[in-house]
């Protein structure tokens, strides 16, 4: 068991799917635990969950807000960019709008939000940045185009910190899981139903055929990954984008 006692950890996105998981993990191991967002009233109710959890409001996409968040939670020695959302559309149907938005939430909020992270960490003798990126990180996926380069961009950010940061006890690295048994996936299938005419339990189905294993990944699973890069023996695994995608990448 990685023992995180004393640490203080801050999770983006960390209301409700895969955030919420990493909040409860990284808690169970003994970290006192920030999760923020946008909107108070889930982060709230996991707080109530754990003695450990503590909520704080934030938009990852405002400079002057991710500031605020640091501001008040303190200098953190686990930084997750874990807030994201997608969209999808054909590549010529993808308008800027949409476009934009991908890049502010995925990309740009990840980077504001480590970048903050790494400069209340400066002079610090131990710390673990960590992106959650995607599969789409790492290769496309039709339909999602937007959202596939934002999550190539956060990759590329990661390999491009953990070198400058190389010599100090700072890593920097990138979970890339497939797609997740959370929420989010639960409002892909209701959309590719709507636009295919399949069945939920269909959609679900052409989901979970992306995987080799022929499921969908468990929150936990991204969980425990995060804590083997919080453990012991971690320090030279930096500047990686880990895949967790049952042998898809």
């Amino acid at each position: 068991m990685t023992d995180l006692s004393g640490k203080t950890a801050l999770v983006t996105g960390g209301g409700a799917g895969l955030g919420a998981n990493l909040a409860l993990g990284l808690a169970e191991a003994g970290a006192t635990v920030w999760v923020a967002g946008r909107r108070a009233e889930p982060l709230d109710a996991l707080a109530k969950t754990h003695e450990r959890i503590h909520a704080v409001e934030a938009d990852v996409t405002d400079e002057t807000a991710v500031q605020a968040m640091f501001d008040f939670t303190g200098a953190c020695d686990i930084v997750i960019a874990n807030a994201g959302a997608s969209a999808s559309a054909p590549f010529t149907k993808t308008d800027l709008a949409t476009w934009r938005q991908m890049v502010d939430v995925n990309m740009t909020g990840a980077f504001l939000t480590l970048r903050e992270g790494a400069l209340r960490l400066k002079g610090a003798e131990w710390g673990r940045l960590i992106a959650v990126a995607s599969t789409a990180g790492l290769k496309g996926y039709g339909y999602v185009s937007a959202y596939a380069a934002a999550k190539h961009g956060v990759v590329g950010m990661v390999k491009s910190a953990a070198l400058e940061m190389a010599r100090t006890g700072i890593t920097v690295n990138a979970l890339c899981p497939g797609f997740l048994d959370t929420e989010m996936t639960d409002r892909s299938v209701a959309n590719i139903a709507e636009k295919t005419g399949m069945t939920p339990e269909e959609a679900r189905a052409s989901l979970e055929k992306m995987s080799p294993q022929r499921r969908l990944i468990r929150p936990e699973e991204v969980t425990a990954a995060a804590l083997w890069l919080c453990g012991p023996g971690s320090e030279g695994i930096t500047g990686q984008a880990v895949a967790i995608a049952g042998g898809e990448v």
